[in-house]
């Protein structure tokens, strides 16, 4: 009898029935996942030194027994401003720069908050077991949490790409293994090969993009992206959009330079802002170049206007002139303006990569071209430009003899190289483009196919691009039913009146 009433439900209400059952589960994994994360902070981690209550300097400074307590010079502080801004620009940039879509900008916003809340715990624990000396726990700072902000940044530019088509246990699922990836790949290419990546446009940029891209390339073989009635956006949800655009914007050379000291970080914030105020002029000037009737389009100015803070990332610090910033920005402006007008239909039609977001076209391609225009830089660097500082910036290029760096080391605190020469620097940012986009498509492909095995629940044609699915939203139907009726019955009673 049960077999038979069973057997009698519609599809409809049998995918409703496996829908909330789906939904529970993903509560409960949720509700597991912060217990496992609240388990392994709390078994791995501990206050680094600079926030230590058992040190005396952290309360009052350095002691001095002949008379008061001096400040440490290395105030840990200092990058807190800065550490503000990032936290802005992943929250607020990220978030708001993706409600545009129409019946899905409450899920932009809360998802990337419930998202980026549980994978901020993951980047700590992954920067953690990274850094952790054997037999003693991982630090805790202000400039690990930095770091785990900087971090998130990949898998919210991946969420781009998927953004409205999967549940958000997969979103969160895609970011632990991203974020390990991740780690591994930042192993590779600052520790290995000792590359400069001053604003993560290789290592956060580019990964995150072609991650996001690799598994919208296989949910595309399981189901050929099409056309959407939610998939446009209004004329509010462009508006919405635009507030990340604009703090993403201002907040940008803080994210360039949030990682450097001195006039390295000076020389960042300078050029980031030079670069970004190229690509957003550029980016409006090309959209009426290509739109109907020489107009502005918003999608381009949301996000192409924010190709030039990527594309200077990777030699933010370097010497690069403000001619050098203003030229790379506005390239990556053309860049990306014509991503969107040509190559994501391209590669929505031959690829079946639909791209939600367009993240190839704001963090890929700008995030490659400035692995390039990094290598470059860094084949021009010589001592004679930079001084002393060159050994700063890189690392792997100070002699390798003890007697060369000898007075540098006592003068300036620089150690021992590698004695690289400027083209070899540049051969080794080019391989570590290369690996970085090799690593990202690779995991990117595999977790594509673990998310297509519906452990993390799926979301149907019918579902995607909709709050509905995850979001309790006040029916707009009875709202203006409700209004409506309202009204009548002001208007009832004002007749009424009129007629006594």
């Amino acid at each position: 009898m049960l077999q038979d009433r069973q057997n009698c439900r519609s599809p409809l209400q049998r995918s409703i029935m496996l829908s909330a059952v789906t939904e529970k589960q993903q509560v409960l994994m949720l509700f597991l996942l912060e217990i496992i994360l609240i388990a392994l902070i709390g078994s791995l981690m501990t206050y680094g030194p600079e926030a230590n209550a058992n040190l005396l300097k952290n309360h009052t400074g350095t002691a001095n027994k002949s008379g008061p307590v001096k400040k440490p010079e290395d105030d840990s502080l200092r990058i807190y401003p800065m550490y503000q801004d990032v936290h802005v620009m992943i929250w607020i940039g990220f978030g708001f720069l993706m409600t545009f879509l129409k019946k899905y900008s409450q899920s932009a916003v809360g998802l990337t908050f419930l998202v980026g809340a549980v994978l901020v715990q993951v980047a700590l624990i992954c920067d953690g077991i990274m850094n952790m000396k054997l037999g003693s726990k991982a630090y805790l700072s202000l400039e690990s949490l930095l770091n785990a902000d900087v971090a998130v940044a990949a898998p919210l530019i991946s969420m781009g790409a998927i953004l409205g088509k999967v549940t958000y246990m997969q979103l969160v699922f895609m970011g632990i293994v991203e974020l390990i990836m991740f780690t591994i790949n930042m192993y590779v290419g600052m520790h290995l090969f000792m590359v400069v990546d001053a604003g993560g446009s290789m290592f956060v940029h580019a990964f995150g993009a072609y991650f996001g891209l690799a598994i919208s390339f296989v949910l595309g073989m399981k189901d050929k992206p099409k056309e959407h009635d939610l998939e446009g956006s209004t004329y509010q949800s462009d508006v919405f959009a635009m507030i990340g655009t604009v703090f993403l914007w201002l907040f940008w050379p803080s994210f360039n330079s949030a990682t450097l000291t001195g006039d390295d970080q000076q020389r960042a914030i300078i050029n980031t802002l030079l670069s970004i105020s190229a690509s957003c002029v550029i980016t409006f000037a090309v959209s009426a170049l290509v739109s109907k009737d020489n107009k502005f389009n918003m999608v381009h100015v949301q996000n192409s206007t924010l190709a030039g803070g990527v594309a200077i990332g990777t030699a933010a610090g370097m010497m690069c002139e403000p001619l050098g910033a203003l030229i790379i920005g506005a390239l990556s402006g053309v860049i990306s303006v014509l991503g969107y007008k040509y190559l994501t239909p391209f590669i929505q039609k031959h690829l079946h990569i639909h791209d939600t977001c367009g993240v190839h076209n704001l963090h890929g391609m700008p995030g490659v071209l400035a692995g390039v225009f990094g290598a470059l830089m860094a084949n021009l660097a010589t001592e004679a430009t930079y001084d002393y500082s060159l050994y700063e910036i890189f690392p792997a290029r100070a002699p390798s003899s003890e007697i060369k760096v000898g007075e540098m080391r006592d003068n300036y605190g620089i150690s021992p190289g590698l004695n690289r020469t400027a083209y070899q620097q540049a051969g080794y940012q080019l391989l570590a483009l290369a690996v970085t986009l090799g690593i990202s498509i690779v995991s990117g492909l595999m977790t594509g196919l673990l998310l297509r095995t519906m452990m993390c629940g799926w979301v149907t044609e019918q579902q995607k691009f909709d709050d509905e699915v995850v979001w309790e939203l006040e029916d707009e139907s009875q709202h203006e039913f409700g209004k409506n009726r309202s009204e009548n019955t002001r208007n009832n009673d004002h007749i009424a009146m009129g007629n006594i």
